[in-house]
């Protein structure tokens, strides 16, 4: 509990450090990149002091001149740090709202260009969807967690649509992130933080230009599907 407590603090005073320095570069670099790069360095100061042994895997799958649609499964509020800081190339979120609703935290995202997603307001979502076709048309990938929420058990949940008309429309490819081992070390109803080995896999992209708006059901089958078999092999140790 006391290491949960030293953690948490450290956290809120990086965050409180970095936040308003986030806020202040996004006046001077207003296509975000440097905010992106400061929120990197914000990501890898919450993973240094937190007890977490972290592999990462398939970077070469990564092409730096392309942009994609990433997608990650999500189990754990350790996700974000662990992608912030450990994906070598620029991307923006798509996220909740609720996110951009954290006092300064919220702010700072705003800033840094990352696109917050009203999921109760569909004109909203729409208007989101297509403010991320147009970064994706600059050159900058974006992150998005299909999911929509953390898993409450550590399985891939259902997926939202959002992402599969975003790829479609956009005619970018899918890269499929799996993220293995945070909900060992802090799973989405316990507050507790305990060390833990973490695996950040990054698999082979995923072509879109073959789908249609009619036929999105099957592009989102097709990547649930994938990130599942990676899941399930994870576990049986078949890496």
């Amino acid at each position: 509990m006391l290491m949960t407590v030293a953690i948490i603090a450290w956290i809120v005073l990086v965050t409180i450090f970095f936040g308003p320095l986030t806020i202040f570069v996004s006046f001077v670099n207003r296509k975000g990149d440097l905010s992106h790069k400061i929120a990197g360095i914000w990501a890898r100061s919450i993973l240094a002091v937190s007890p977490i042994e972290l592999t990462v895997k398939g970077l070469s799958n990564i092409d730096t001149d392309k942009s994609y649609i990433f997608m990650s499964n999500h189990q754990s509020n350790y996700d974000i740090p662990i992608l912030l800081g450990h994906l070598p190339v620029q991307f923006r979120w798509l996220a909740k709202i609720e996110l951009f609703r954290i006092p300064l935290f919220g702010y700072a995202m705003k800033r840094a260009g990352y696109i917050c997603i009203d999921r109760s307001n569909r004109q909203s979502a729409f208007e989101s969807l297509k403010k991320a076709a147009e970064i994706i048309r600059d050159g900058v990938s974006v992150m998005i967690f299909p999911e929509g929420t953390r898993s409450g058990d550590g399985n891939i949940g259902s997926f939202k649509k959002g992402g599969f008309v975003l790829a479609i429309e956009s005619g970018v490819q899918i890269l499929p992130i799996i993220i293995r081992g945070t909900f060992s070390v802090m799973s989405r109803n316990r507050l507790l933080i305990k060390p833990g080995k973490v695996t950040l896999e990054i698999l082979k992209p995923v072509e879109t230009s073959c789908f249609t708006k009619e036929t999105k059901d099957e592009l989102m089958k097709k990547i649930r599907n994938i990130m599942r078999e990676s899941v399930d092999n994870g576990k049986k140790g078949i890496l």
